[in-house]
């Protein structure tokens, strides 16, 4: 037996001496699956808020797919697609790198320098670089060498898109004399968060204003008018389906759909948060479900959740610059002053003005954008919700997700219908305006 081994080692050693080639690094989507679902989870961690969360996802996508343009004509280069992205670097000449493992290489790193806790990115990354050094020393090198550089050209780029100048500007001013304007809710009563989004740089829409939606019914708290129907709308609807309670699918809808970061939750004297994916987060793990049940290969992978984080960060940029101009009041607000003094929302009212649902623009953007990949009639079941102890939801087609999403912001209390049916008009708008604008697509024949 000491013998065999003895020999093996030889015959290894040997093989080294002679030049032997080292294993390939084989790179599958599981493993940007992975990278994005860590990202995912830092960013729960870390409470990002959702316009916030929606740029933490397209810049690493972004990187990733254009190293993978550059390799596999199949796809389209977005530069001089997406605002102010230049061309870049090229790997040096005669370089071996493995283009799918730089691109992953590059998201990880990339998606390190936009959350707070790298720890958790770093470990998931060493984990992986440790693997991939020992199958093939000389292809590893090489493809992390280029994966840095590209982040670094996309960080470049990324830092001149307005966001650490919005960090140091004023915060929101909370108007107490117009009854129309929002009012920080109970039970944290937090200021609004990003009231300078619009002035984030787009990535396809030309600008913030692009797909400024009409602009909500008239505010009137007389019995009749337009906007008193829909405060009691909101009021009637929460307490029929509250009176139904376990049997109110109306409420499971509500919940399933929440992704609301950061919920403040009383106990007595004691304040705590529980913490949830963002909105984005969500349409980000439906199209990991799509990609997981086409069977989508690496690249087609990388494309899907680059076209559709896009999709979202550019409806989150376009909703906001709707919220912080209407400024309309929440009916949380109006209903305890004027209703129902004791009466609670089935969700608990997120920290920003009501008008358009962030949810109804950003699922309405998500579904154009995965339609356009997936096709029309993508039925699938989505799991995104199961660590929160939410059951799966089938769906026949992104729109009807989109659209029972949309809905899910009245039935939680939330939201009026115009700040639904108006918001995921907009998303749609906005989502076929990216996807009429982002080609994407190549040379085919290699899809």
């Amino acid at each position: 037996m000491m013998n065999m081994r003895i020999g093996s080692v030889l015959i290894v050693l040997l093989g080294l001496a002679c030049g032997a080639p080292a294993e390939p690094i084989v790179i599958t989507p599981e493993e940007y699956h992975a990278s994005v679902d860590r990202v995912t989870d830092v960013m729960v961690h870390d409470i990002f808020s959702p316009p916030v969360a929606s740029r933490i996802y397209a810049y690493p996508n972004i990187a990733a797919y254009e190293i993978l343009a550059q390799y596999n004509p199949a796809y389209q280069s977005l530069e001089g697609q997406v605002s102010e992205l230049g061309a870049i670097p090229e790997p040096q000449s005669g370089a071996p790198v493995n283009y799918r493992l730089a691109a992953l290489i590059a998201h990880m790193d990339l998606s390190r320098q936009l959350i707070f806790s790298e720890e958790m990115i770093t470990s998931f990354r060493d984990s992986l670089y440790g693997v991939w050094e020992a199958k093939n020393p000389k292809e590893f090198e090489a493809s992390r060498t280029y994966g840095l550089e590209v982040a670094g050209a996309i960080a470049a780029w990324m830092d001149k898109d307005n966001y650490k100048q919005t960090r140091t500007m004023s915060k929101f001013t909370v108007d107490t004399e117009d009854p129309s304007r929002w009012q920080p809710t109970p039970p944290a009563y937090m200021e609004g968060i990003e009231p300078h989004w619009n002035k984030i740089r787009p990535f396809v829409i030309d600008s913030a204003a692009q797909f400024k939606p009409v602009p909500p019914p008239p505010f009137s708290m007389e019995e009749g008018s337009d906007f008193y129907k829909e405060v009691k709308e909101v009021y009637d609807v929460s307490m029929d389906i509250t009176q139904r309670g376990d049997t109110s699918d109306e409420i499971a809808i509500a919940q399933f759909w929440d992704c609301n970061p950061y919920v403040s939750v009383t106990r007595g004297h004691l304040m705590f948060a529980t913490k949830k994916i963002s909105p984005g987060a969500h349409w980000i793990g439906i199209t990991k479900i799509a990609c997981r049940k086409s069977g989508a290969d690496f690249d087609k992978t990388v494309q899907a959740y680059t076209k559709t984080s896009i999709a979202i960060a550019d409806g989150f940029i376009s909703c906001w610059d709707e919220k912080y101009r209407s400024n309309l009041i929440r009916p949380e607000t109006l209903i305890n002053q004027y209703i129902d003094e004791n009466w609670k929302p089935v969700l608990q009212t997120p920290p920003f003005p009501e008008y358009t649902s962030g949810h109804s623009v950003v699922s309405g953007a998500a579904s154009v954008a995965l339609t356009s990949i997936f096709g029309e009639d993508f039925a699938f079941d989505d799991d995104t919700e199961l660590r929160f102890g939410l059951p799966v939801r089938s769906y026949t087609s992104f729109r009807q997700a989109a659209n029972e999403a949309a809905i899910s912001r009245m039935y939680g209390g939330i939201h009026y219908r115009s700040a639904v049916e108006v918001g995921i008009k907009q998303g749609r708008n906005l989502g076929e305006f990216v996807v009429e604008h982002l080609n994407m697509e190549g040379d085919t024949a290699m899809q």
